[in-house]
């Protein structure tokens, strides 16, 4: 592969990246689809797979529907491109603040995003996440869900 390619490439993955922090801090869930394969299968903490792009929105809803606003901040990116797939590693710190309370608790989530990625006819999609979570400090209760799996 060439590096112009390569560098092309990353810079779509890490965009993809950015895509799917925006699109959860807005709510726009019909935007899931710029970042995720709708059949992609992924693991946000629980030990349990899950599959397709509708249960990933079910999962993002039951945590933020209930919760107030959210910033998602993915740094330390590390991409590794080989081919027509490719690996992402990123650091996630994810601040969620209780609903209805602009100067109030807020509950936050570190840790990191580990994704494989194809790309697709529509551009490079998450085909696998799995999300790996270090720190949780603040209010739980500021979440819409139980804590098991959080961020």
């Amino acid at each position: 592969m060439n590096a112009l390619q390569e560098l092309l490439d990353e810079r779509a993955i890490r965009d993809g990246l950015a895509r799917f922090a925006r699109a959860i801090d807005s709510r726009d869930w019909r935007a899931l689809g710029d970042a995720f394969a709708h059949d992609l299968s992924f693991d946000y903490g629980s030990g349990e797979t899950q599959h397709g792009i509708a249960a990933l929105e079910a999962q993002m809803r039951r945590f933020l529907d209930g919760c107030g606003p959210t910033q998602h901040l993915i740094g330390s990116i590390i991409v590794d491109v080989d081919g027509d797939s490719a690996v992402s590693r990123a650091y996630v710190q994810a601040r969620h603040q209780r609903a209805g309370d602009a100067a109030g608790a807020v509950f936050d989530s570190c840790g990191e995003y580990v994704d494989r990625w194809e790309r697709r006819a529509e551009g490079w999609r998450i085909v696998h996440r799995h999300a790996l979570w270090q720190v949780h400090t603040g209010d739980p209760a500021i979440l819409a869900a139980d804590s098991g799996d959080l961020g």
